[in-house]
């Protein structure tokens, strides 16, 4: 394996490991639910998309050829994190989920 794709595969991982750990700490210490949902759903999945990409160039560079499942388990995460917190808000706003006071922005009936 060359030293570039080794440099490559560690930062993936460093970038990966400090968005999933910015998102569960986002995650663990915002205020209410609507905040809470841009941990898992935006940091998050940036990190475990970088790790993701780390794979494919990993297994590239050891000449087994771009993985499919990389590629699945990457679009399939790219296409459901931001589909399932629009769901998850809708639902806290129809049931009606309070916010904090310094919280931005209105639900729809307020």
């Amino acid at each position: 394996m060359s030293p570039i794709a080794e440099y490559a595969i560690a930062l993936l991982l460093i970038v990966g490991g400090f968005f999933t750990l910015v998102g569960a700490i986002g995650l663990a210490r915002l205020p209410d639910f609507y905040t809470r949902l841009h941990g898992p759903t935006k940091a998050t999945t940036v990190g475990v998309g970088a790790i993701v990409l780390g794979s494919v160039i990993y297994f590239s560079s050891k000449g087994e050829g771009i993985g499919i499942a990389e590629v699945l388990i990457t679009v399939f995460l790219f296409l459901t994190a931001p589909v399932s917190a629009n769901i998850l808000a809708k639902a806290a706003m129809h049931i009606g989920v309070s916010t904090t006071d310094n919280t931005r922005g209105n639900t729809w009936d307020q």
